[in-house]
């Protein structure tokens, strides 16, 4: 793909993925064709601070794992009221990291 077609990838999602995989990112864009280019500009990917504001207010009931995918673990913690309130905790410490890495899953199906 072309180089400033990758930057302007980069520099518009690089908030939804972890930084320390950004360089990897940005190698797999480059040796990618440009067919994928549509898709890439379409993806619809999550933000993780959005993530971490519905996992405070809406935690013990699973919806930040829901939207994010974890539907087992969504359930898990609807049922359980949030593994009652000691899962949803640490929810709010890994949502965050959880949907970074949700992201990267997504965009790796992509470029496959």
């Amino acid at each position: 793909m072309e180089n400033n077609k990758v930057d302007m990838f980069m520099m518009a999602n690089s908030q939804f993925f972890d930084g320390n995989m950004l360089m990897q990112i940005r190698d797999r864009l480059l040796q990618t064709d440009d067919s994928k280019w549509p898709m890439l500009q379409m993806m619809q990917l999550k933000n993780p601070t959005t993530m971490l504001i519905v996992s405070l207010l809406a935690g013990p009931f699973g919806i930040d794992r829901f939207m994010i995918g974890d539907t087992g673990m969504g359930v898990g913690k609807l049922l359980t009221l949030g593994g009652c309130g000691i899962w949803t905790v640490v929810d709010w410490f890994l949502i965050m990291g959880a949907t970074r890495e949700k992201n990267t899953l997504k965009l790796q199906q992509i470029l496959m």
